[in-house]
């Protein structure tokens, strides 16, 4: 993808189209930090963003909850639709705790999205169940384990490439770069629904080390922007389609796949200015 083995990240900014949608979604995320709202119930516009991201990731991979449902339910141990929202719940809840760790270990912070997305109940239940299927939960899938991965159907990579691969782009986020966040975050996103490196929840995880990338590079450091909602309002085909392009790895297919993930971002900040807008409303 580059010719620039200091940052090969870097080279993906020069991309043709990729610079408006980075300048595009900085402007837009500056415009929703600036709103007045913002300066006194931020708190409450992270929660809210929480919610409605954890919402959206949880329609990708199949569970199309209505948000009030999410918003209301307290038991998500039942069906696989229950315990899919549960784990992008979690996973919401959870990605602004390994900020710090993520620059450090990356791989790390993968292991702990695995198991938080599995949940303590459901790892229990699988250890009791079947013995050792427990163990797959936290590393990466061994050759033969099946991967649940309802959205993606794109051939999966061997274990020995997805090890090879993990530890290629772990290398790139310790060693930093200059690329903008917003290629940063998109490349990461493919590369884990390339991968699909667990035996479940490789969506719902890579969706999240997405947002851990927009946090934690300064673009969004208050997880108000999320980009999990704008990925579902562009539904699953337009997300399919545009991963198409990544999969692919040629300028083209890497530029859109970029430019949809800008995109994702700045309707997940229509939404959050929506949220400003309505607690406004309120307070009036």
């Amino acid at each position: 993808m580059s010719t620039n083995a200091s940052d090969p990240l870097a080279a993906l900014g020069s991309l043709p189209g990729v610079a408006d949608s980075v300048d595009s979604v900085r402007k837009a995320v500056d415009r929703v930090y600036g709103h007045r709202v913002m300066r006194r119930r931020s708190n409450e516009i992270t929660s809210e963003a929480a919610l409605r991201g954890a919402r959206g990731s949880a329609a990708l991979s199949g569970a199309d909850w209505a948000l009030e449902e999410v918003r209301r339910r307290t038991d998500f141990g039942g069906d696989a639709e229950a315990r899919t929202v549960g784990a992008a719940l979690r996973l919401g809840a959870e990605a602004g705790q390994l900020l710090s760790i993520w620059r450090q270990s990356p791989l790390r912070v993968l292991a702990r999205l695995h198991l938080v997305a599995v949940g303590d109940a459901a790892l229990a239940a699988a250890r009791g169940e079947a013995g050792e299927a427990g163990d797959s939960v936290g590393r990466p899938r061994q050759a033969g384990e099946p991967v649940d991965e309802p959205l993606i159907e794109a051939p999966l990579p061997d274990p020995a490439e997805v090890a090879g691969r993990l530890d290629g782009l772990s290398e790139l986020i310790i060693a930093g770069g200059s690329a903008p966040a917003l290629v940063t975050a998109a490349v990461v996103h493919g590369e884990l629904l390339a991968l699909r490196p667990f035996t479940s929840y490789n969506g719902l995880i890579a969706r999240a080390t997405e947002r851990i990338v927009l946090i934690g590079s300064g673009l969004d450091p208050k997880s108000i922007c999320p980009a999990e909602v704008g990925h579902a309002e562009q539904g699953r085909a337009a997300y399919v389609a545009a991963f198409e392009g990544y999969l692919s790895g040629t300028p083209e297919g890497m530029a859109a796949w970029i430019a949809h993930c800008g995109r994702a971002v700045e309707l997940g900040v229509r939404e959050s200015t929506a949220v400003c807008e309505a607690l406004q409303r309120g307070a009036a």
